[in-house]
């Protein structure tokens, strides 16, 4: 799986859980609670995808994360790491 179809996967999900986000206005080098999202909506968003992309990342590796292309990144290893 290419690192841009991890991307797909991951704003397909915040922009269903998260509220009032459009597509176009979406940077990658923000964080998710930069654009309004609580902690549950962020758990939301990486356990749909991980579920989505079939990968399992321990919580413990998603902490030092701080920015939702720093997701993509992670999620696009844990693919890599499977295949």
């Amino acid at each position: 799986m290419t690192r841009e179809e991890v991307l797909e996967v991951i704003k397909k999900n915040f922009l269903e859980i998260v509220e009032d986000v459009d597509e176009s206005d979406l940077d990658l080098s923000k964080s998710m609670r930069d654009y309004g999202a609580t902690s549950l909506d962020m758990v939301e968003v990486v356990s749909a995808s991980m579920r989505e992309l079939k990968v399992k990342i321990p919580r413990s590796d998603l902490n030092g994360i701080a920015n939702i292309d720093g997701l993509v990144d992670a999620l696009h290893a844990a693919c890599q790491a499977r295949e």
